[in-house]
């Protein structure tokens, strides 16, 4: 790997790669540097991918999924936790396309497409301090989430929701159903495997943050709702969170996103709604709370997303 242009130390990212099952880095980077129709991710993806993106987290997690579809039985769930703009998205419709070339499939799907209908999603948001029309934990059919991943592990059939954030005029709403049969699922979402903090902490770490009155009550709540999402976490097998070594990061990749959703479809989050949405994710979960994800992978990227760190969070 001494060509690639990788700046994330290597101990740590071998220690991954043969915990996932690959003898040494070495055999590992001879297997997929050997499928070149693979390597040649450019177009999957609109702009031009790093080598540090390819061989430390597409390839990394395509190789995770190869040895569940390989080694055991069982029908795996891989959750990817990533804050909004991220690029989990992008990711995953590459991991889609290129399963299909190792011959088994993977779908990839998000807890956003499990956002309650816009009916029901009044109700959930009402009276939110930041005037968001959905987001924060809460706003999905979490009952809805469990059961088709749960009949997806029993039987291997996905029927899910398909979530169409520009509906709408960008308050966003399901458009579709969709039916498939997956040999691996991964689902992604921004905080995804985050717990409630217990009783012992709610104080120190929810009125840690610069909030108002409205939102620390409103976060309280919000604690709560987060509970209602372990079912969920605990059908995931693995996960692999990545984590900006800034969370502020987040507002510039997110801002970026919407100009993109905006400039493709004609509608999207702009100004005071973009501003308030931007708020919500800042706040509605006590930033902490990403530091105890129980994941798998971490990886963090710098503001540019760089991967400047891959390993085992042990």
């Amino acid at each position: 790997m001494q060509d690639l242009d990788i700046n994330f130390p290597i101990d740590k990212f071998e220690k991954l790669i043969v915990d996932i099952g690959w003898e040494s880095l070495n055999d590992w980077f001879n297997f997929w540097n050997n499928q070149k129709n693979i390597i040649k991710i450019d177009k999957y993806w609109n702009n031009k991918v790093n080598d540090d993106w390819i061989w430390g987290l597409a390839l990394p997690l395509l190789s995770q999924a190869y040895q569940f579809q390989n080694k055991f039985s069982d029908r795996k769930i891989i959750g990817i936790s990533a804050l909004p703009g991220t690029g989990k998205t992008t990711l995953g419709k590459w991991l889609e396309a290129i399963s299909l070339k190792l011959n088994f499939k993977i779908s990839v799907i998000s807890i956003d497409d499990f956002y309650l209908p816009s009916d029901e999603m009044k109700l959930a948001i009402k009276n939110n301090p930041w005037n968001v029309s959905r987001g924060f934990p809460g706003s999905h059919s979490v009952k809805l989430m469990r059961e088709k991943l749960l009949n997806w592990k029993i039987n291997g059939e996905l029927r899910v929701p398909v979530f169409d954030k520009s509906l709408r005029n960008g308050l966003g709403d399901r458009s579709h159903w969709r039916v498939d049969n997956p040999d691996l699922l991964i689902i992604e979402g921004w905080f995804l495997g985050i717990k409630p903090f217990s009783s012992n902490f709610n104080y120190q770490y929810i009125n840690s943050e610069n909030l108002s009155p409205h939102e620390f009550s409103y976060r309280c709540n919000i604690q709560n709702n987060l509970s209602k999402y372990l079912d969920v976490w605990s059908l995931i097998d693995n996960i692999w969170h990545l984590k900006p070594l800034k969370f502020e990061y987040m507002n510039m990749w997110k801002t970026y996103q919407e100009k993109e959703m905006f400039a493709e479809k004609g509608s999207a989050l702009q100004d005071e709604n973009l501003s308030n949405f931007l708020r919500m994710l800042n706040v509605s979960i006590p930033q902490k709370s990403f530091d105890f994800i129980d994941s798998y992978a971490l990886l963090l990227i710098d503001q540019e997303r760089n991967l400047v760190e891959v390993g085992l969070n042990f």
